[in-house]
């Protein structure tokens, strides 16, 4: 089945999103890239392939520690009032 410009219009819209006729013609060939990559790992041979169970990540426990506040306060660069001022890093 091919995917074509309206496909992908179709897609875009029940995502809310727009695209230009040259973008659904761009999209509608990745869709059929990935559909295709979908059809290769279908052809797999995987029985008796035992499939691994997720891994759990190991973290420790999370613990309070006391600090001195006015330790705290003397190694920011930046106060205001009893708040530490930080570099702004999301735009």
């Amino acid at each position: 089945m091919a995917i074509t410009k309206e496909d992908v219009k179709y897609i875009a819209k029940l995502a809310k999103l727009q695209f230009s006729e040259e973008e659904a013609t761009v999209f509608a060939g990745e869709f059929e890239n990935i559909l295709e990559q979908f059809k290769t790992l279908d052809k797999l041979h995987l029985e008796g392939v035992e499939i691994e169970k997720a891994k759990v990540a190991v973290v420790r426990k999370d613990i309070c520690k006391k600090c001195d506040i006015d330790d705290l306060y003397r190694n920011s660069k930046k106060m205001r009032e009893t708040f530490i001022e930080v570099p702004k890093i999301i735009e």
